[in-house]
């Protein structure tokens, strides 16, 4: 068995369903795991924000645009009068639930149920296209068998043996269809994933069933070696390990969240990138498997701020770091890059947002330097080999790039730097000119 993820813009217009459909045809029995359509959590988004203002009749307005939109997608999805009247149906119920809130209270749970529609409706729709043109396939909800405990932590217990069950009371069937992203929690109510929504699912779905492999749908056709918004002539990467994936995932590189494959790779089920608009092609395979030595591929994070902390303290001192990282730790924000001297620590944050707080806590330990704008850019390979002297070339590809700081031992697949944002892309293309 295979599990299949879709984005959003795979279900995104009726061309994409109906080419979607001719795709996920195959022998061996798949699970097809389906985002909502491509705008409309957006849209949604926009909706719950009016209802928690009480602005009733602007989120009127914006339910009925959304609803119209759905409606011409209907009339051209499909081609028989009885799919067209099921089509409609499922439109005005989901609908009509979304106008019930409509001049009510509203709280965050609420918020949450609504969000969840677009994939109700987007997997309803498939399912009922796949009826119409023959295709045996099987409704799999979501909400009856994904649940996050009291923590929004997975229940992988209730997940395999609900899962397990289902499938195993309509084993007739080969194609199965479920919803990404959305969930129940530990007291029943409708919520959502978090940490890559829909990529998540397909993970979790994938690590319990223990499936030959959970394939990735988007369009592009896997991990680059670079950004090719920045960089021509990029090339999309074969093989990575997990390990690789998840550093390329956090400093940049936007194919999927860094934490959505963590289930697989805790239970060592492959994974693959794969790209809808080039389905014959490979992809990238993300397995356990480490080979290759040297460097693979390079991604870079914008919005970084740098923070420096100068003590005389710190001199043969014990329990210094304790007490710098413990202020991030009130204030609920992750350090991304870490360098020490004698006298000074050097990180950096991709959130903001309680810097002055932070700042005026460090100030009683030294004197703090802050530097905005700032981008990291992660290497990614295996870089410690004696043999390969990958970290100097990384360096003499950036002598002309004015280096904040540098990150080089703290894992063996990534070295990172920290440039000025107005130098990221001319870091790019160096490296990509002196490593490729």
């Amino acid at each position: 068995m295979k599990v299949l993820k879709f984005g959003g813009t795979s279900v995104g217009s009726p061309e994409r369903i109906q080419n979607l459909a001719q795709l996920v045809q195959c022998d061996e029995p798949v699970i097809i795991v389906l985002s909502a359509m491509a705008g409309t959590t957006n849209a949604l988004v926009e909706i719950t924000e009016l209802l928690y203002r009480k602005e009733m009749e602007k989120a009127n307005e914006q339910i009925s645009k959304l609803e119209e939109e759905y409606r011409k997608r209907i009339e051209e999805l499909f081609t028989t009068e009885d799919f067209k009247s099921k089509g409609s149906e499922l439109i005005t119920s989901h609908f009509n639930y979304i106008n019930n809130f409509v001049n009510r209270s509203f709280t965050a749970l609420q918020e949450k149920a609504i969000l969840a529609q677009g994939e109700l409706i987007s997997t309803a729709m498939f399912h009922y296209y796949l009826s119409e043109i023959g295709v045996d396939s099987e409704f799999l909800p979501a909400l009856n068998f994904m649940r996050i405990d009291k923590d929004g932590e997975p229940d992988y217990f209730y997940i395999q043996e609900n899962l397990e069950r289902i499938l195993a009371e309509e084993s007739e069937h080969k194609l199965f269809i479920t919803q990404g992203f959305i969930c129940r929690n530990a007291y029943g109510e409708v919520d959502n994933l978090k940490r890559g929504g829909s990529d998540y699912t397909a993970s979790l779905i994938g690590s319990v069933l223990q499936v030959d492999e959970v394939q990735i749908w988007t369009d592009i056709d896997g991990f680059h070696n670079n950004d090719p918004r920045y960089v021509e002539n990029t090339s999309a990467l074969k093989q990575l390990s997990f390990d690789e994936a998840a550093e390329l995932a956090y400093f940049g590189a936007k194919i999927m969240h860094p934490s959505s494959i963590m289930p697989c790779k805790l239970k060592s089920v492959p994974v693959r990138l794969k790209n809808t608009l080039s389905p014959a092609e490979e992809g990238t395979l993300i397995t356990d498997d480490e080979s290759g030595i040297g460097i693979k591929a390079i991604a870079a994070k914008d919005g970084i701020t740098a923070l420096k902390i100068k003590s005389g303290r710190m001199l043969l001192a014990y329990g210094f770091l304790r007490k710098v990282f413990e202020i991030f730790e009130i204030y609920k924000t992750p350090i991304d890059m870490i360098t020490t001297s004698e006298v000074a620590i050097s990180l950096t944050i991709d959130d903001a947002s309680r810097l002055k707080e932070i700042e005026s806590e460090l100030v009683k330990f030294g004197n703090v330097e802050i530097d905005e704008n700032q981008s990291i850019i992660c290497i990614v390979g295996d870089f410690i080999s004696e043999s390969t002297g990958s970290a100097k070339k990384v360096l003499e590809a950036l002598e002309n790039i004015p280096l904040r700081m540098i990150s080089y031992g703290g894992s063996k697949h990534n070295i990172s730097v920290l440039v000025n944002q107005e130098d990221k892309v001319s870091a790019l293309q160096a490296l990509s000119r002196n490593l490729f």
